[in-house]
């Protein structure tokens, strides 16, 4: 035996003590304070009780056991994690500002370094919401212009899909096209072609950054990122996405610097370069496609659904005028079915995670600050005693009797109280536009069996992401 096995093996059993002896701690350090939980294993904590493929069901089902407020240890990082939509209005609108911090998992810290308004925290996040808001009020959203953006690219799309020529084709890239458009034509002062080259691997890349967030391999970085770092493998290329994205985003703010026109800004760079001078990390497409994407799959294996819309555009809308967004105080059902798709796609199921901003009496329990706060969203938009049938689609769940439109105050997609999605009113208005217009125009049937049509995600931890299916775009 060489002299450098046994040293080896004496490293790995000094590391491993090192290891135990720093949970213990940390352990102990939360002892009293924090809620109870799953007993956890030194090192990897409660990782073996976690369905990676979709951990909110893992932590749903957790809850069922220790209540709607526990501890769960992701490795060594404790985390609370709220369940139900009465805990979950007590901790993100009562206790609102006290877990309004954004906790970054290890891979979204090393992805962001705390920028963005999505990202960042306390102040930084104060200054970049008003600004944000501000600019984008200005720029269209709320507003008439930003309806003239999506109706005139809802045309560019209609055009895309009917030079498929009846042919089946996967409509995800023209979908994601349409939406980064509306976000292009904000952030960059314009729209680009479907056939761009480098608008492609714009969004393509895009699309591969948010889908590589709920993979195992992301998931197995938060939890260890010193060793995962020093390991090759899929967690390294998200890494080398966003560089690659980001010398994107840097060259075109540079060409921004030096044609800006402070008293005349002409997008939300320019007006951000003036303010505040420094680099814009910015996305926010991949959502708002995916649920069109979801739509488009579950009308196709419903076409009774589609049938029904397709009624109600012809009394409402016709088939020459371009659907406007008062339209849709005039069509119930079509606002129900947009409503149950988000509800039943379930599209961010754990919410981005929050942070306690401050020592935090929550619900007989003290929350540190700085603690990793779990809002499992999931919890509320499928829950059995709030749905009538929460697993299936059933647009009757936002219809009362006379087949109006019911608000529910359980529907958090957007998620609720003051981290609630900045974008939502540009989705809301981007669902609706892009669908109608897109029914006033086609029937949507699939390549496949209708009844073989799987609506449940591929996978769904940070994002709910649905399979892929090619369909046909019958011209009406």
């Amino acid at each position: 035996m060489s002299f450098g096995e046994p040293l080896t093996t004496l490293l790995v059993v000094l590391l491993s003590v090192l290891l135990l002896v720093r949970f213990f701690q940390n352990n102990q350090r939360q002892k009293g304070r924090l809620p109870p939980g799953p007993p956890a294993l030194p090192i990897v904590g409660n990782l073996f009780q976690l369905d990676f493929k979709a951990p909110h069901k893992s932590l749903i089902k957790l809850s069922e056991q220790y209540g709607p407020v526990f501890t769960f240890w992701f490795g060594s990082f404790p985390a609370v994690v709220v369940c139900g939509a009465e805990v979950m209005r007590e901790a993100l609108i009562d206790h609102g500002y006290d877990f309004s911090g954004r906790y970054l998992l290890p891979a979204m810290d090393k992805i962001t370094d705390g920028y963005g308004v999505a990202f960042s925290s306390d102040e930084r996040w104060k200054q970049l919401r008003r600004f944000t808001l501000s600019t984008l009020r200005n720029f269209g959203m709320g507003k008439k212009s930003a309806e003239e953006r999506i109706q005139e690219e809802a045309q560019f799309l209609v055009t895309s899909f009917r030079n498929k020529k009846g042919e089946p084709f996967n409509p995800n890239f023209l979908l994601r096209g349409a939406t980064s458009n509306i976000i292009c034509s904000i952030t960059f002062g314009k729209r680009f072609d479907y056939e761009d080259k480098q608008f492609f691997w714009l969004t393509e890349l895009i699309a591969e950054i948010i889908g590589s967030l709920s993979s195992p391999s992301i998931q197995l970085y938060n939890a260890f990122p010193r060793i995962m770092d020093l390991l090759p493998g899929p967690h390294q290329k998200i890494f080398q996405n966003i560089t690659n994205l980001r010398n994107f985003l840097a060259k075109t703010i540079q060409s921004h610097k030096e044609t800006v026109q402070k008293d005349s800004p002409r997008d939300y760079i320019d007006c951000f370069l003036t303010k505040m001078d420094e680099n814009l990390f910015m996305a926010g497409t991949e959502t708002s496609s995916t649920t069109l994407r979801w739509a488009l799959q579950i009308l196709a294996k419903y076409p009774e659904i589609q049938e029904k819309i397709h009624n109600e555009i012809d009394d409402v809308i016709g088939s020459n005028r371009r659907p406007a967004i008062e339209d849709r105080a005039k069509m119930p059902y079509t606002d129900a079915v947009i409503h149950e798709v988000q509800r039943y796609i379930d599209i961010a199921p754990m919410s981005l995670p929050h942070m306690a901003t401050s020592d935090v009496n929550f619900r007989g329990y003290l929350i540190p600050k700085g603690m990793h706060v779990i809002p499992v969203l999931s919890s509320v938009l499928k829950s059995n005693s709030l749905w009538e049938s929460p697993e299936s689609f059933n647009a009757s769940h936002f219809l009362d009797e006379n087949g109006c439109f019911k608000k529910n105050e359980n529907f958090m997609a957007f998620s609720t109280g003051k981290r609630m999605c900045l974008g939502e009113s540009l989705a809301r208005m981007e669902l609706f536009l892009f669908l109608t217009t897109l029914l006033q125009n086609f029937d949507f049937k699939a390549a496949i069996d209708r009844k073989d049509i799987d609506t449940s995600p591929d996978s769904s931890a940070f994002l709910s992401v649905p399979r892929v299916y090619k369909f046909y775009a019958v011209p009406r």
